[in-house]
């Protein structure tokens, strides 16, 4: 019973509007179907990015707050490592700078400490950075192709529209309304696509850059405490009372200490 009646109400609806979605689609056939469905396809992904970058992006902007709010507060980088979130970006940071300075001391190669350590450092931002990057690559691309998928439909509209005309004879409203309103609206599903994966791709590499700037920031310091052996260390937020800490007698493996080079 409740089939029949919504297969009644359908029918009704495309009697109703003979030049809707659905009857575009009909009359499209197989081609129109397929574009159709690859730019619903392209759409669905696009906004499942959107969402779980942002997501991504608003958890690592959290772990920098926290981040400012009491590490720096630690007697050692170790101590500080063990505060932050198991997953967090900026414990990677630290427990790389950390592991760098540990296998500084088993080089044989004289290498400088300061270079060592900056590398280290530096392999660690760019892999969260990259990280954060990933799937940004996919919105641009279909920012950039979801047009002239939409164009290939709205050509082959038009393309039947001629083929009816030639066929009737006549270039009557009645021959050529349903193929030109199947073009138009490919046209427009081309850029409803295209439109929104531009907008995302934009402001997540806004806030990519924002979040790599932050990270950078906290990379230099930790080099800086690592290089001073804890005596230079950035200002502890407000209402954090600082530990005092000595600067000195740390070995290469300790936490808060890089060996000086003869």
């Amino acid at each position: 019973m409740i089939t029949t009646i919504l297969a009644a109400a359908g029918t009704a609806a495309a009697d109703a509007n003979p030049y809707g979605l659905q009857a575009a689609l009909r009359e499209g056939g197989l081609i129109s179907q397929t574009v159709f469905g690859i730019l619903v396809l392209m759409s669905v992904v696009s906004f499942y990015i959107l969402f779980s970058k942002l997501f991504e992006q608003q958890k690592i902007i959290g772990q920098g707050k926290r981040v400012r709010q009491a590490f720096w507060s630690s007697n050692s980088l170790r101590e500080g490592s063990a505060k932050l979130d198991k997953n967090s970006a900026y414990k990677q940071i630290v427990d790389d700078g950390l592991a760098a300075q540990e296998q500084h001391s088993k080089l044989t190669d004289p290498v400088e400490a300061h270079d060592w350590l900056h590398g280290s450092l530096a392999r660690s931002e760019a892999a969260i950075n990259s990280k954060l990057g990933g799937g940004l690559a996919f919105l641009a691309t279909v920012g950039s192709v979801s047009p002239f998928i939409g164009l290939f439909g709205t050509v082959i509209g038009i393309y039947r529209a001629l083929v009816k005309i030639g066929a009737s004879g006549q270039a009557s409203i009645d021959k050529v309304a349903g193929p030109v309103g199947e073009a138009l609206i490919m046209t427009a599903l081309g850029l409803v696509v295209a439109v929104p994966a531009v907008l995302s791709y934009n402001w997540l590499q806004r806030r990519n850059k924002s979040i790599a700037e932050d990270l950078s920031a906290f990379s230099n310091d930790v080099l800086g405490f690592l290089a001073s052996n804890g005596a230079v260390r950035p200002s502890i937020a407000s209402g954090v009372k600082p530990v005092a800490t000595k600067p000195a007698t740390t070995t290469a493996g300790q936490a808060g200490g890089v060996p000086r080079a003869n």
